[in-house]
Protein backbone atom coordinates (compact mmCIF):
# COMPACT_ATOMS: atom_id res chain seq x y z
CA UNK A 1 0.00 0.00 0.00
CA UNK A 2 1.48 3.93 -0.52
CA UNK A 3 2.40 5.47 2.07
CA UNK A 4 -0.47 8.13 3.64
CA UNK A 5 0.01 10.83 6.30
CA UNK A 6 -1.64 9.79 9.24
CA UNK A 7 -4.86 11.58 10.30
CA UNK A 8 -3.63 13.23 13.36
CA UNK A 9 -0.55 14.57 11.60
CA UNK A 10 -2.76 16.45 8.87
CA UNK A 11 -3.80 20.36 9.45
CA UNK A 12 -5.86 20.65 12.01
CA UNK A 13 -9.73 20.71 10.85
CA UNK A 14 -11.82 24.57 11.47
CA UNK A 15 -14.42 24.34 13.82
CA UNK A 16 -17.49 23.18 12.24
CA UNK A 17 -21.52 22.99 12.92
CA UNK A 18 -23.76 20.20 13.19
CA UNK A 19 -24.65 21.49 9.47
CA UNK A 20 -21.89 23.32 8.20
CA UNK A 21 -22.35 26.23 4.96
CA UNK A 22 -22.46 24.23 1.56
CA UNK A 23 -19.51 25.01 -0.49
CA UNK A 24 -19.16 25.41 -4.14
CA UNK A 25 -18.21 22.50 -6.57
CA UNK A 26 -14.64 24.63 -7.47
CA UNK A 27 -14.16 24.93 -3.95
CA UNK A 28 -14.64 20.68 -2.50
CA UNK A 29 -12.25 20.25 -6.18
CA UNK A 30 -9.46 22.64 -4.35
CA UNK A 31 -9.75 20.61 -0.91
CA UNK A 32 -9.63 17.53 -2.60
CA UNK A 33 -6.61 18.16 -4.91
CA UNK A 34 -4.80 19.52 -1.64
CA UNK A 35 -5.82 16.43 0.15
CA UNK A 36 -4.66 13.83 -2.63
CA UNK A 37 -1.28 15.32 -2.43
CA UNK A 38 1.18 12.86 -1.47
CA UNK A 39 -1.47 9.85 -2.57
CA UNK A 40 0.05 8.57 -5.83
CA UNK A 41 -0.17 5.10 -6.00
CA UNK A 42 3.10 2.75 -5.92
CA UNK A 43 4.77 1.99 -9.67
CA UNK A 44 4.89 -1.43 -10.82
CA UNK A 45 6.04 -2.57 -14.47
CA UNK A 46 3.45 -4.34 -16.69
CA UNK A 47 3.39 -6.21 -20.11
CA UNK A 48 2.01 -4.47 -22.74
CA UNK A 49 -1.03 -7.34 -22.50
CA UNK A 50 -1.77 -6.22 -19.16
CA UNK A 51 -1.51 -2.57 -19.07
CA UNK A 52 -4.45 -1.32 -21.03
CA UNK A 53 -6.42 1.40 -19.09
CA UNK A 54 -3.03 1.35 -16.54
CA UNK A 55 -1.90 5.61 -16.07
CA UNK A 56 1.40 6.05 -17.52
CA UNK A 57 3.86 6.44 -14.28
CA UNK A 58 6.97 7.79 -16.53
CA UNK A 59 7.26 10.13 -20.15
CA UNK A 60 9.02 7.49 -22.86
CA UNK A 61 11.11 9.11 -25.59
CA UNK A 62 10.91 6.65 -28.35
CA UNK A 63 13.94 4.66 -28.49
CA UNK A 64 14.48 4.38 -32.34
CA UNK A 65 12.92 6.10 -35.27
CA UNK A 66 9.44 5.58 -36.41
CA UNK A 67 9.42 4.35 -39.21
CA UNK A 68 12.29 3.00 -38.81
CA UNK A 69 13.63 3.02 -42.31
CA UNK A 70 12.31 4.05 -45.46
CA UNK A 71 9.73 1.73 -46.57
CA UNK A 72 7.04 0.95 -49.59
CA UNK A 73 3.87 2.18 -48.79
CA UNK A 74 2.35 0.18 -51.71
CA UNK A 75 2.93 -2.88 -53.57
CA UNK A 76 4.72 -1.69 -56.55
CA UNK A 77 7.99 -1.15 -58.15
CA UNK A 78 11.00 0.90 -56.75
CA UNK A 79 12.62 3.17 -58.94
CA UNK A 80 14.82 6.20 -59.39
CA UNK A 81 12.39 9.57 -60.07
CA UNK A 82 15.25 10.56 -62.49
CA UNK A 83 14.72 7.61 -64.54
CA UNK A 84 10.47 8.81 -65.04
CA UNK A 85 9.28 10.55 -68.05
CA UNK A 86 6.32 13.18 -66.67
CA UNK A 87 4.94 12.54 -69.85
CA UNK A 88 4.89 9.69 -71.36
CA UNK A 89 5.02 5.68 -70.13
CA UNK A 90 8.91 4.35 -69.20
CA UNK A 91 10.22 1.03 -69.51
CA UNK A 92 13.27 -0.04 -67.15
CA UNK A 93 15.24 -3.34 -66.68
CA UNK A 94 13.41 -5.41 -63.63
CA UNK A 95 16.55 -7.06 -61.60
CA UNK A 96 14.74 -8.19 -59.09
CA UNK A 97 12.35 -8.83 -55.91
CA UNK A 98 12.29 -7.18 -52.53
CA UNK A 99 9.71 -8.41 -49.92
CA UNK A 100 9.01 -7.04 -46.00
CA UNK A 101 11.05 -9.01 -43.97
CA UNK A 102 14.98 -9.09 -43.52
CA UNK A 103 16.44 -6.92 -46.34
CA UNK A 104 18.68 -8.13 -49.56
CA UNK A 105 21.36 -6.29 -50.27
CA UNK A 106 19.65 -4.87 -53.98
CA UNK A 107 20.65 -1.58 -55.25
CA UNK A 108 18.70 0.01 -57.98
CA UNK A 109 21.08 1.70 -60.78
CA UNK A 110 20.14 4.03 -63.45
CA UNK A 111 17.49 2.39 -65.98
CA UNK A 112 16.65 -0.49 -63.57
CA UNK A 113 13.56 -1.03 -61.24
CA UNK A 114 13.07 -3.94 -58.43
CA UNK A 115 9.23 -5.14 -57.41
CA UNK A 116 8.66 -4.34 -53.84
CA UNK A 117 5.71 -4.99 -51.52
CA UNK A 118 4.13 -3.23 -49.18
CA UNK A 119 6.57 -2.41 -45.89
CA UNK A 120 9.86 -3.81 -47.18
CA UNK A 121 12.82 -1.23 -47.12
CA UNK A 122 13.21 0.48 -49.95
CA UNK A 123 16.56 -0.60 -51.88
CA UNK A 124 19.69 1.98 -52.09
CA UNK A 125 19.13 4.17 -55.08
CA UNK A 126 15.69 4.16 -54.88
CA UNK A 127 13.65 7.17 -53.71
CA UNK A 128 10.19 6.37 -55.43
CA UNK A 129 7.73 3.38 -55.66
CA UNK A 130 5.34 3.18 -58.94
CA UNK A 131 1.79 1.15 -57.66
CA UNK A 132 1.76 -1.75 -59.22
CA UNK A 133 -2.03 -0.76 -60.94
CA UNK A 134 0.50 1.56 -63.07
CA UNK A 135 2.86 -0.41 -64.76
CA UNK A 136 2.98 -2.96 -67.64
CA UNK A 137 5.19 -6.46 -67.97
CA UNK A 138 6.63 -7.06 -70.88
CA UNK A 139 9.15 -9.92 -70.06
CA UNK A 140 12.18 -8.63 -67.94
CA UNK A 141 11.19 -5.00 -68.70
CA UNK A 142 8.45 -3.11 -66.83
CA UNK A 143 6.51 -0.06 -68.83
CA UNK A 144 5.43 2.44 -65.95
CA UNK A 145 2.55 4.91 -66.73
CA UNK A 146 3.62 8.28 -66.30
CA UNK A 147 2.59 10.45 -63.94
CA UNK A 148 4.27 8.95 -60.59
CA UNK A 149 5.75 12.14 -58.38
CA UNK A 150 9.13 11.71 -57.10
CA UNK A 151 8.97 10.54 -53.58
CA UNK A 152 5.77 8.90 -53.75
CA UNK A 153 4.65 6.19 -52.41
CA UNK A 154 7.30 5.75 -50.02
CA UNK A 155 7.25 6.20 -46.02
CA UNK A 156 9.98 7.90 -45.03
CA UNK A 157 12.29 7.05 -41.51
CA UNK A 158 11.24 8.99 -38.68
CA UNK A 159 8.16 10.52 -40.38
CA UNK A 160 5.84 9.37 -37.87
CA UNK A 161 8.42 9.80 -35.04
CA UNK A 162 11.84 11.00 -34.34
CA UNK A 163 14.46 9.04 -31.99
CA UNK A 164 13.98 11.22 -29.18
CA UNK A 165 10.69 12.60 -29.74
CA UNK A 166 8.20 12.27 -26.85
CA UNK A 167 6.13 9.34 -27.76
CA UNK A 168 4.12 8.96 -24.40
CA UNK A 169 3.92 11.44 -21.84
CA UNK A 170 3.73 10.39 -18.02
CA UNK A 171 0.00 10.68 -16.65
CA UNK A 172 -1.70 9.19 -20.13
CA UNK A 173 -3.99 6.61 -19.80
CA UNK A 174 -3.08 3.60 -22.38
CA UNK A 175 -5.49 2.79 -24.31
CA UNK A 176 -5.24 0.18 -27.15
CA UNK A 177 -3.54 2.96 -29.48
CA UNK A 178 -1.49 3.66 -27.51
CA UNK A 179 0.07 0.39 -26.48
CA UNK A 180 -0.19 -0.24 -30.54
CA UNK A 181 2.64 2.44 -30.21
CA UNK A 182 4.26 1.29 -27.56
CA UNK A 183 5.22 -1.99 -28.77
CA UNK A 184 5.87 -0.13 -32.43
CA UNK A 185 9.07 1.41 -30.34
CA UNK A 186 9.77 -1.96 -29.06
CA UNK A 187 8.80 -1.59 -25.13
CA UNK A 188 7.77 -5.02 -23.94
CA UNK A 189 6.63 -3.71 -20.54
CA UNK A 190 5.47 -0.08 -19.58
CA UNK A 191 6.29 1.54 -15.70
CA UNK A 192 2.63 2.43 -14.68
CA UNK A 193 1.10 3.06 -11.33
CA UNK A 194 -0.82 0.02 -9.78
CA UNK A 195 -4.85 -0.14 -9.83
CA UNK A 196 -6.42 1.88 -7.02
CA UNK A 197 -8.39 -0.82 -4.70
CA UNK A 198 -11.44 0.63 -3.20
CA UNK A 199 -13.91 -0.63 -0.86
CA UNK A 200 -17.47 0.38 -1.47
CA UNK A 201 -20.00 0.03 1.73
CA UNK A 202 -23.90 1.18 1.19
CA UNK A 203 -25.38 2.07 4.51
CA UNK A 204 -28.57 1.39 6.13
CA UNK A 205 -30.84 -0.90 8.40
CA UNK A 206 -33.24 -0.73 5.19
CA UNK A 207 -30.97 -2.11 2.65
CA UNK A 208 -31.04 -6.45 1.40
CA UNK A 209 -28.53 -7.47 -1.38
CA UNK A 210 -30.41 -8.36 -4.45
CA UNK A 211 -32.08 -11.73 -4.32
CA UNK A 212 -32.90 -11.52 -0.77
CA UNK A 213 -36.44 -11.21 -0.03
CA UNK A 214 -37.99 -7.93 1.50
CA UNK A 215 -39.54 -7.52 4.23
CA UNK A 216 -41.72 -4.22 4.82
CA UNK A 217 -39.90 -1.19 4.59
CA UNK A 218 -37.02 -2.93 3.09
CA UNK A 219 -35.19 -2.49 -0.22
CA UNK A 220 -32.70 -3.60 -2.49
CA UNK A 221 -29.25 -2.02 -2.45
CA UNK A 222 -29.11 -0.38 -6.02
CA UNK A 223 -26.20 1.88 -4.93
CA UNK A 224 -23.72 -0.44 -4.05
CA UNK A 225 -23.58 -2.73 -7.04
CA UNK A 226 -24.04 0.66 -9.71
CA UNK A 227 -20.83 2.00 -7.84
CA UNK A 228 -18.93 -0.81 -7.95
CA UNK A 229 -19.89 -1.21 -11.67
CA UNK A 230 -18.55 2.43 -12.28
CA UNK A 231 -15.34 1.51 -10.64
CA UNK A 232 -14.83 -1.30 -11.88
CA UNK A 233 -15.15 0.44 -15.66
CA UNK A 234 -12.69 2.13 -14.68
CA UNK A 235 -10.07 0.45 -13.74
CA UNK A 236 -10.31 0.45 -10.20
CA UNK A 237 -10.25 -3.41 -8.41
CA UNK A 238 -13.13 -3.53 -6.13
CA UNK A 239 -14.15 -5.05 -2.94
CA UNK A 240 -17.71 -4.77 -1.55
CA UNK A 241 -17.58 -4.21 2.01
CA UNK A 242 -20.41 -5.30 4.07
CA UNK A 243 -23.76 -3.16 4.47
CA UNK A 244 -23.28 -0.71 6.94
CA UNK A 245 -25.71 -0.95 9.50
CA UNK A 246 -26.81 2.61 11.45
CA UNK A 247 -24.98 1.73 14.03
CA UNK A 248 -21.57 3.92 14.89
CA UNK A 249 -19.42 1.34 16.31
CA UNK A 250 -20.23 -1.16 13.58
CA UNK A 251 -19.43 1.89 11.12
CA UNK A 252 -16.13 2.70 12.56
CA UNK A 253 -14.77 -1.16 12.83
CA UNK A 254 -15.99 -1.64 9.18
CA UNK A 255 -13.77 1.41 8.29
CA UNK A 256 -10.89 0.21 10.31
CA UNK A 257 -10.84 -2.67 8.50
CA UNK A 258 -11.49 -1.71 4.82
CA UNK A 259 -8.29 1.20 5.64
CA UNK A 260 -5.92 -1.57 6.39
CA UNK A 261 -6.53 -2.87 2.45
CA UNK A 262 -7.96 0.06 0.47
CA UNK A 263 -6.57 2.81 -1.59
CA UNK A 264 -9.94 4.56 -1.15
CA UNK A 265 -13.60 4.29 0.78
CA UNK A 266 -16.54 5.07 -0.85
CA UNK A 267 -19.75 4.92 0.99
CA UNK A 268 -23.44 5.35 0.28
CA UNK A 269 -25.87 6.78 2.80
CA UNK A 270 -25.43 8.05 6.09
CA UNK A 271 -23.90 11.49 5.36
CA UNK A 272 -27.23 13.70 5.59
CA UNK A 273 -28.46 15.49 8.26
CA UNK A 274 -30.70 12.56 9.45
CA UNK A 275 -30.34 11.30 13.43
CA UNK A 276 -29.29 8.31 11.86
CA UNK A 277 -26.74 9.68 9.20
CA UNK A 278 -23.54 8.61 11.59
CA UNK A 279 -20.97 8.80 9.02
CA UNK A 280 -20.03 12.64 9.38
CA UNK A 281 -19.65 12.39 13.17
CA UNK A 282 -17.93 9.05 13.33
CA UNK A 283 -14.95 10.96 10.84
CA UNK A 284 -15.17 13.83 12.94
CA UNK A 285 -14.18 12.22 15.85
CA UNK A 286 -11.74 8.92 14.61
CA UNK A 287 -10.81 10.24 11.20
CA UNK A 288 -10.65 14.00 9.63
CA UNK A 289 -13.32 15.77 7.39
CA UNK A 290 -12.23 17.55 4.47
CA UNK A 291 -15.42 18.56 2.91
CA UNK A 292 -18.82 17.83 3.90
CA UNK A 293 -21.90 19.63 2.10
CA UNK A 294 -21.33 20.73 -2.18
CA UNK A 295 -23.95 23.05 -3.35
CA UNK A 296 -24.89 20.46 -5.78
CA UNK A 297 -28.45 19.24 -7.11
CA UNK A 298 -28.30 16.11 -7.13
CA UNK A 299 -25.72 15.74 -3.97
CA UNK A 300 -25.24 17.98 -1.31
CA UNK A 301 -24.46 16.09 1.41
CA UNK A 302 -21.44 14.38 -0.35
CA UNK A 303 -18.47 14.21 2.20
CA UNK A 304 -14.22 13.79 1.79
CA UNK A 305 -12.58 12.66 4.48
CA UNK A 306 -9.75 10.54 5.85
CA UNK A 307 -9.67 7.35 7.62
CA UNK A 308 -6.32 6.34 8.79
CA UNK A 309 -4.76 8.23 5.85
CA UNK A 310 -7.36 6.49 3.39
CA UNK A 311 -9.38 8.86 1.32
CA UNK A 312 -13.24 8.71 2.19
CA UNK A 313 -15.71 9.87 -0.38
CA UNK A 314 -19.05 9.22 1.54
CA UNK A 315 -21.94 10.02 -0.92
CA UNK A 316 -25.21 10.76 -0.38
CA UNK A 317 -28.19 7.80 -0.03
CA UNK A 318 -30.53 8.25 -3.28
CA UNK A 319 -29.00 6.65 -6.54
CA UNK A 320 -28.87 9.63 -8.73
CA UNK A 321 -27.01 11.34 -6.19
CA UNK A 322 -24.23 8.77 -5.77
CA UNK A 323 -23.94 8.74 -9.62
CA UNK A 324 -23.83 12.42 -10.18
CA UNK A 325 -21.49 12.56 -7.02
CA UNK A 326 -19.04 9.63 -8.83
CA UNK A 327 -18.92 10.91 -11.86
CA UNK A 328 -18.02 14.87 -10.48
CA UNK A 329 -16.06 14.04 -7.78
CA UNK A 330 -15.44 10.02 -7.70
CA UNK A 331 -13.55 10.24 -11.15
CA UNK A 332 -11.46 13.07 -10.17
CA UNK A 333 -10.07 11.74 -6.68
CA UNK A 334 -9.54 8.68 -8.59
CA UNK A 335 -7.26 10.37 -11.45
CA UNK A 336 -5.47 12.45 -8.26
CA UNK A 337 -4.37 8.96 -7.12
CA UNK A 338 -3.59 7.38 -10.14
CA UNK A 339 -1.34 10.31 -11.33
CA UNK A 340 -3.58 11.09 -14.34
CA UNK A 341 -3.65 14.19 -16.40
CA UNK A 342 -6.31 13.65 -18.64
CA UNK A 343 -9.77 15.31 -17.33
CA UNK A 344 -12.75 13.12 -17.63
CA UNK A 345 -14.75 13.32 -20.69
CA UNK A 346 -16.90 16.23 -20.84
CA UNK A 347 -18.67 17.33 -24.30
CA UNK A 348 -20.85 20.20 -25.62
CA UNK A 349 -24.28 19.57 -26.70
CA UNK A 350 -27.20 22.02 -27.96
CA UNK A 351 -30.45 21.47 -25.78
CA UNK A 352 -33.70 20.19 -27.38
CA UNK A 353 -35.64 22.16 -25.46
CA UNK A 354 -35.58 25.11 -22.66
CA UNK A 355 -34.87 24.31 -18.74
CA UNK A 356 -35.80 26.36 -16.09
CA UNK A 357 -33.51 26.51 -13.52
CA UNK A 358 -35.40 27.96 -10.26
CA UNK A 359 -32.90 27.32 -7.51
CA UNK A 360 -28.61 28.79 -7.08
CA UNK A 361 -27.54 25.40 -6.68
CA UNK A 362 -24.57 23.97 -9.54
CA UNK A 363 -27.29 20.86 -11.31
CA UNK A 364 -26.84 17.64 -12.88
CA UNK A 365 -29.94 16.70 -14.48
CA UNK A 366 -30.39 13.05 -17.10
CA UNK A 367 -30.69 13.45 -20.04
CA UNK A 368 -30.97 11.58 -23.39
CA UNK A 369 -27.58 12.69 -25.56
CA UNK A 370 -27.81 11.83 -29.80
CA UNK A 371 -26.24 12.94 -32.31
CA UNK A 372 -28.37 14.46 -35.28
CA UNK A 373 -28.25 14.19 -38.96
CA UNK A 374 -26.28 17.09 -39.42
CA UNK A 375 -23.09 16.00 -37.16
CA UNK A 376 -24.78 18.11 -34.06
CA UNK A 377 -24.69 16.51 -30.65
CA UNK A 378 -28.62 17.21 -28.98
CA UNK A 379 -29.66 16.67 -25.62
CA UNK A 380 -33.09 16.30 -24.20
CA UNK A 381 -33.73 16.59 -20.67
CA UNK A 382 -35.66 14.02 -18.78
CA UNK A 383 -38.78 15.26 -16.89
CA UNK A 384 -38.36 13.18 -14.20
CA UNK A 385 -36.60 15.32 -11.46
CA UNK A 386 -36.25 13.51 -8.03
CA UNK A 387 -32.92 12.16 -7.16
CA UNK A 388 -34.66 8.67 -6.24
CA UNK A 389 -35.72 7.85 -9.84
CA UNK A 390 -32.96 5.42 -10.75
CA UNK A 391 -35.05 3.98 -13.88
CA UNK A 392 -34.73 7.59 -15.74
CA UNK A 393 -31.23 7.65 -14.80
CA UNK A 394 -30.85 4.13 -16.80
CA UNK A 395 -33.39 5.59 -19.93
CA UNK A 396 -30.77 8.45 -20.14
CA UNK A 397 -27.16 8.36 -20.83
CA UNK A 398 -25.55 11.96 -20.03
CA UNK A 399 -25.93 13.94 -17.08
CA UNK A 400 -26.72 18.15 -18.26
CA UNK A 401 -24.12 20.27 -16.24
CA UNK A 402 -26.67 23.82 -15.23
CA UNK A 403 -23.99 26.29 -13.35
CA UNK A 404 -25.19 28.51 -10.49
CA UNK A 405 -27.26 30.51 -10.33
CA UNK A 406 -30.93 30.42 -11.57
CA UNK A 407 -31.61 30.64 -14.83
CA UNK A 408 -33.59 29.95 -18.21
CA UNK A 409 -31.27 27.69 -20.67
CA UNK A 410 -33.04 27.93 -24.49
CA UNK A 411 -33.74 25.69 -26.92
CA UNK A 412 -30.53 26.18 -28.71
CA UNK A 413 -28.24 26.67 -26.32
CA UNK A 414 -25.17 24.97 -25.97
CA UNK A 415 -24.59 23.08 -22.51
CA UNK A 416 -21.99 20.93 -21.26
CA UNK A 417 -22.63 17.63 -20.42
CA UNK A 418 -21.08 14.24 -18.88
CA UNK A 419 -22.04 11.54 -20.90
CA UNK A 420 -22.19 7.61 -19.16
CA UNK A 421 -23.67 5.77 -21.32
CA UNK A 422 -23.23 5.36 -25.30
CA UNK A 423 -25.12 7.72 -27.44
CA UNK A 424 -28.26 7.40 -28.39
Amino acid sequence: MPERPHPESAEAEPTRSRHPEPIALAEAEAILDATLVGHHLPIESQPLDQARGRVLAQTLPAPMPLQPFDNAAMDGYAVRAADLDAGTPTRLRLIGECFAGPSRALRVAPGQCIRITTGAALPDGADTVVIRENSRVLGDWIELSAGTVPGANVRRAGEDLAEGEIALSAGQRLDPVRLGLAAALGFATLPVYRRPQAVVFASGDELRPAGQPLAAGEIHDSNGPMLAALLAEDGVEVERGAILPDDPEQIRRQLDQAAERADLILTCGGVSAGDRDHLPAVLAAHGAIRFWRVRLKPGMPVLLGLWRGVPVLGLPGNPVSVLACYLVLGRRLLQRLQGCSEPPLELSAQLDAAIDKRHSRLEFQRGLLRCDRHGQLRVLASPAVGSHRLAAAARSNALIRLPEPPARFEAGQAITVLPYGPLA
